[in-house]
């Protein structure tokens, strides 16, 4: 169990900062939703979730392929020079012909008139992928607290550099002292810039997490090793196409709605916009997947020295745990989601329906990532491309299919219905196909448990709704949520009970 604490009391602290930067960068979305309407939000979902399948691909896997080589390398600062020099030089070469294409670039986003918005994010997404390797580095030197300092330096200015910029600068604009904030508030469109100020408050956020970095990267680029280099690409090129396929599978619905509706453009940004604020409550599953993710990669491979049993146990442990928890978590936003959805304006609320869908896809791709074990470290990684791909491809497919089908207004709910039946799939291959190569004794009969209680749970609280007394409501699902953790705790951590 050692190692199982030394997991949880990681993940406790790149959970900490993980919940409270995602709960504070979520606290931005009341602030988007109520200033901008939801075709103009919609933008701003829309390119998000192209920067995030831009910042895998500048990554190309090397994170992992990092602690991979770390690990077993005699001289550990030698992979991580190799690595910042690797990335270094393809985010340098990426702003450069972002910079040459910009125009074509943005032609192909649909955004022909928003040049600005496009090289505003590819900087800051180039910026970001060279920042992941010394982020990586803090991780691999047990360094939690420093790496959720940095975090959360990143999360508070951008917070502030959004306040400043929405809310601050248009009304020192409009008074006598408009002069403090006018010599580069109107020449870059002032309040006519809208969303764009998202962007600028993003690339100066990326840059002062870049200053802080500085310690991590000062006197370590010293070396490179194209042998080395070599093998690690060799490693992590699967890993580049299973994250890209994966992010591409996150992000699919709001990439794909504009271009299945083109000429209806304002229809389109709106089902984004809706479908974009909406998932955002669902984030806080993708909160603790992160924060699980954080702690589980440095944890697998270095439990993968040890011998015996022990690390069997640990690797199934962990995702005992992980399903007891992403249940949880589901029952309490699902059961309070009353209260949570004031975080968005009545005028995104169609969209609530999307919650359930997409708590429940996040949490099976959270058991299809724990599951990611047994390619990792067989070395197998192309089975991670497989069956990423399969997701993709599924995917798509599927969303193509439903939304369309939906159609006009409620599309989006095609591609959340896409999301979790492509992420359950992929979820069962891996864990038969996993059974094959590095077989582990899961609890399935325990887990299969929990979820059924919380499935009955959750029906349960659906149905037992009382509009004129709300807090019996309340109460009712507090005690639900009592109960689950009480048969938890029951199964768990009472002696004399057997493991299924």
């Amino acid at each position: 169990m050692a190692g199982i604490k030394s997991l949880a009391k990681e993940t406790a602290v790149y959970g900490l900062s993980s919940i409270i930067g995602r709960f504070l960068n979520w606290c931005l979305v009341p602030l988007y939703v109520y200033l901008f309407p939801a075709q103009q939000y919609g933008i701003v979902s829309y390119l998000y979730s192209f920067t995030a399948v831009a910042l895998v691909i500048l990554n190309y896997g090397m994170e992992t392929g990092f602690f991979r080589f770390a690990n077993k390398h005699q001289d550990p600062d030698a992979v991580y020079s190799t690595s910042l020099i690797s990335v270094g030089t393809t985010s340098a070469l990426f702003i450069f012909l972002l910079i040459l294409f910009l125009s074509p670039v943005s032609d192909a986003l649909l955004l022909p008139r928003h040049h600005d918005y496009v090289l505003l994010l590819g900087i800051t997404v180039a910026v970001d992928a060279f920042c992941n390797i010394p982020f990586a580095y803090l991780r691999f030197k047990k360094r939690p607290y420093r790496f959720a300092g940095i975090k959360l330096i990143n999360v508070g200015a951008n917070i502030a550099l959004n306040l400043f910029f929405l809310l601050c600068c248009p009304a020192i604009s409009r008074h006598a002292l408009g002069g403090l904030v006018n010599w580069f508030y109107l020449p870059l469109g002032g309040q006519e810039f809208g969303i764009g100020w998202i962007f600028v408050a993003n690339i100066l956020s990326s840059l002062i997490v870049l200053f802080a970095l500085f310690p991590a990267l000062s006197g370590k680029i010293t070396r490179f090793d194209g042998t080395l280099l070599r093998k690690m690409i060799s490693y992590s090129w699967p890993l580049l196409v299973l994250g890209v396929a994966g992010i591409l599978s996150q992000n699919m619905g709001q990439m794909l709605i504009p271009y299945l509706f083109e000429g209806n453009e304002e229809a389109a940004r709106k089902m984004v916009g809706l479908y974009g604020a909406n998932i955002k409550i669902a984030i806080v599953m993708v909160m603790f997947t992160q924060a699980f993710r954080y702690a589980y990669e440095p944890f697998i491979f270095s439990q993968a020295k040890n011998k015996g049993e022990d690390k069997t146990q640990a690797y199934c442990d962990a995702m005992k745990f992980f399903v007891i928890f992403g249940l949880f978590i589901f029952l309490g936003v699902m059961f309070f989601l009353p209260i949570l959805r004031y975080f968005i304006a009545p005028s995104y609320w169609a969209g609530l329906r999307v919650v359930p869908i997409m708590m429940a896809a996040e949490l099976c791709f959270g058991v299809f990532f724990n599951l990611s074990l047994w390619y990792k470290l067989t070395d197998r990684t192309r089975w991670g491309m497989y069956l990423s791909l399969i997701c993709f491809v599924l995917m798509g497919a599927l969303t193509v299919v439903l939304v369309r089908a939906i159609g006009i207004p409620d599309g989006y709910l095609g591609a959340a219905w896409a999301a979790l039946i492509s992420y359950f799939a992929v979820m069962c291959i891996s864990y038969f196909v996993g059974r094959h190569y590095y077989p582990l004794p899961y609890q399935i009969g325990r887990m299969a448990l929990y979820t059924a209680l919380a499935a009955i749970l959750f029906v349960g609280g659906e149905l037992l709704n009382f509009p004129q007394a709300v807090w019996l409501t309340y109460l009712l699902r507090v005690v639900f949520l009592l109960a689950y953790a009480a048969v938890v705790y029951r199964c768990e951590f009472t002696k004399g009970i057997k493991s299924a």
